[in-house]
C-alpha cells in the first residue's frame, strides 16, 4: 500500500508545474497519502533536500508560474557533476546516494515531472528498483507518447502575442522582423505561432531552409507592395546542408547543448541579400515564465490526478499522457525513445503553405 510519495520537478521550468504539484498533493491527501517535495530536481534527491508538503503548500499555486519545489536542468544522479579541488569538472555516479535518501525519507514511490531528459533518468531509477511514475512536461511539445504536454499552450500564447506586436513596428518602419522562439529540435512553437500570428516565413528544424529562397520570398512580397515581413524561426532551425546555431555547451549537463542565436544570423543574411533593414527579437525565457493558460492548468490538473491513479493501481514505470481527450498511460521507456516532431508533409504545414507562408525551401 502506498503511504508516502515524493514529487520532483526536473529540467527547465514551465507554466503548469505548480498545477501538477497541487493536483498530486490534494489527490494524495484525500487518500491518506503523505507527500514529500524533493527540492531542486535530482539535486534534492542526491543531496537529501526535501520538505513535507501540507494542505497549505498546495493551496493558491494553481496560477503560479515556475515550481514551488525548484528545479535543475543539470543534475543527474548517474552522472553527477562536481568541481574537483583543482577547479576542474568531475563526474561521478551518485545514484546510491539517491537510493539511500529515498529509503531514509521512507518513500514508497516517486512522481517525476519532466521532459525527455528528466524522464530518461526516471527510467534508470526504475531499473535500479525505485517505483516511479512520470508526468510529461515541456514547452517544446516534443514527446511522442502524448498528444500535448502542459506548458506548450502557454509558450505558444506568448510567442503568438509577440508576432502580433511585431507586426505593427515592422509595418511602420518597413522592416523585416525576425522572431526566434524555443523548441529545441522540434518546430511546434514556431509553426503554430507563425500560423496563428500570420508569419510570412516560418523556419523550423524539420524543413532545412535556403536563405536565398527566404530572400526571394521577401522580395516577392515587396513587389506586391508589401513593404514588411515577419519571420518566425525556431531555435533549432538550420540551413540545408548546415548546422544549428549553438549558443553554448554546458559541461556535465544531461543535455549539454544550448541552442540560440539563429535570429541574429538570419537578420544579417537578410540585410546582405536584400538590402532591407531587419531586426531580431529573441523571446527566450519569456516563453517559460508567467501564469499558465487555462488549457495548461486543466491538462496539468488531469495529469497530476492521473499520476496518483497509476500509483494506487500499482502501475509503476508508466507516464501519464493525453490521447485525444482522454488521460492514458505509456511505459516511460517507450515515451522517451523518440521525439515528436513536425511532419514536413503534414496538414499543418500544408495549411500554412496554402495561405502563402514560405518555409525557405521553395
Amino acid at each position: 500500500m502506498i503511504k508516502k510519495i515524493g514529487v520532483l520537478t526536473g529540467g527547465g521550468d514551465c507554466p503548469g508545474l505548480n498545477a501538477v504539484i497541487r493536483a498530486v498533493a490534494k489527490t494524495a491527501f484525500g487518500r491518506g497519502i503523505e507527500v514529500v517535495g524533493i527540492k531542486d530536481g535530482y539535486d534534492g534527491l542526491v543531496l537529501g533536500q526535501y520538505e513535507m508538503l501540507t494542505e497549505s503548500d498546495a493551496s493558491n499555486i494553481l496560477t503560479r508560474g515556475g515550481t514551488i519545489l525548484g528545479t535543475s536542468n543539470k543534475a543527474d544522479p548517474f552522472r553527477y557533476a562536481f568541481i574537483k579541488s583543482d577547479g576542474t569538472l568531475g563526474i561521478e555516479d551518485r545514484s546510491q546516494d539517491a537510493l539511500k535518501n529515498i529509503r531514509e525519507i521512507g518513500l514508497d514511490a516517486l512522481i517525476i515531472i519532466g521532459g525527455d531528459g528528466t524522464l530518461s533518468i526516471a527510467q534508470k531509477l526504475l531499473e535500479i528498483g525505485v517505483p516511479v511514475v512520470g508526468v510529461p512536461k515541456t514547452i517544446d511539445n516534443d514527446l511522442e507518447a502524448t498528444d500535448l504536454t502542459f506548458g506548450f499552450d502557454s509558450a505558444l500564447s506568448v510567442a503568438t502575442e509577440a508576432v502580433d506586436r511585431l507586426h505593427s513596428t515592422a509595418e511602420s518602419h518597413h522592416r523585416v522582423m525576425v522572431l526566434e522562439v524555443m523548441g529545441r529540435y522540434a518546430g511546434w512553437i514556431a509553426l503554430r505561432s507563425g500560423i496563428a500570428g500570420g508569419g510570412d516565413v516560418i523556419l523550423i528544424p524539420e524543413i532545412p531552409y535556403d536563405i536565398g529562397k527566404v530572400c526571394a520570398a521577401i522580395k516577392k512580397r515587396i513587389d506586391k507592395g508589401k513593404k514588411f515581413s515577419i519571420i518566425v524561426v525556431a531555435e533549432g532551425a538550420k540551413p540545408a546542408g548546415g548546422d544549428m546555431v549553438v549558443q553554448q555547451t554546458i559541461a556535465g549537463s544531461p543535455d549539454p547543448i544550448r541552442l540560440g542565436g539563429i535570429a541574429q544570423v538570419i537578420t544579417r543574411q537578410i540585410e546582405m541579400c536584400s538590402g532591407i533593414e531587419s531586426r531580431a527579437t529573441v523571446l527566450g525565457h519569456l516563453q517559460r515564465g508567467g501564469i499558465p493558460t487555462a488549457f495548461d492548468r486543466w491538462l496539468a490538473t488531469r495529469f497530476g490526478f492521473g499520476a496518483i491513479e497509476l500509483l494506487t493501481e500499482g502501475k509503476i514505470g508508466r507516464m501519464v499522457c493525453l490521447r485525444g481527450q482522454n488521460i492514458e498511460s505509456v511505459e516511460i521507456k517507450k515515451a522517451v525513445t523518440q521525439l515528436r516532431r513536425v511532419d514536413p508533409h503534414g496538414t499543418e504545414v500544408k495549411a500554412a503553405r496554402s495561405v502563402g507562408t514560405n518555409f525557405g525551401d521553395v
